[in-house]
């Protein structure tokens, strides 16, 4: 799909190094452990039926570096799918339906973050309500929190039972939700 090879041809363009060369864009992981664990994650992928849209297993240098790396065909019912990988790996999973998409994202036991790009408000709507996350973009690849409204992912993706994070911490009766958009 063209949105996919626009996504490939972004993240090939990103510069993988250390932070203080001009222009890096994507710095090492924090060790070695963790860089095999993520490239682990891209092996199982690959095992479950993923496609490799990019492979950023080869980057070169001195640190635990891993380049960007796209998955496609991504399903909840794989490791990639349905689990954290906290590393420059993006799982893409394709949907016949704004339905099966938004079951697809709830089907997963994590709820941190979920976007999706379309024209139609009606779609948006739907999507934003019903979508099981805590922050929520519309139009918008990463739905990125502001300062004055903490981090607060849904279901497996926080830590505590109450979502306290300063003022908020007075508001642990509700299950809030950032919704960011551009049209």
């Amino acid at each position: 799909p063209e949105l996919l090879e626009r996504v490939v041809e972004a993240a090939q363009r990103l510069k993988v190094g250390p932070g203080w060369e001009e222009g890096v864009q994507v710095g090492p992981l924090i060790r070695e452990e963790h860089r095999q664990r993520v490239v682990g994650y891209i092996q199982r992928g690959l095992e479950e039926g993923a496609s490799l849209a990019l492979d950023g297993r080869g980057v070169e240098g001195r640190g635990f570096f891993l380049g960007p790396t796209v998955l496609a065909g991504v399903s909840p019912r794989m490791a990639v799918g349905r689990e954290e990988i906290f590393g420059p790996v993006l799982s893409v999973a394709f949907a016949a339906s704004l339905e099966e998409a938004i079951a697809q994202a709830n089907a997963v036991a994590y709820g941190n973050m979920a976007c999706v790009f379309t024209q139609s408000g009606r779609a948006a709507r739907a999507f934003r309500e019903r979508v099981q996350a805590g922050m929520v973009g519309v139009n918008v690849g990463v739905a990125q929190p502001f300062a004055f409204y903490p981090f607060s992912g849904w279901k497996a993706s926080f830590f505590g039972d109450l979502h306290p994070h300063g003022p908020d911490a007075f508001l642990f009766y509700t299950q809030r939700k950032v919704v960011v958009e551009r049209w």
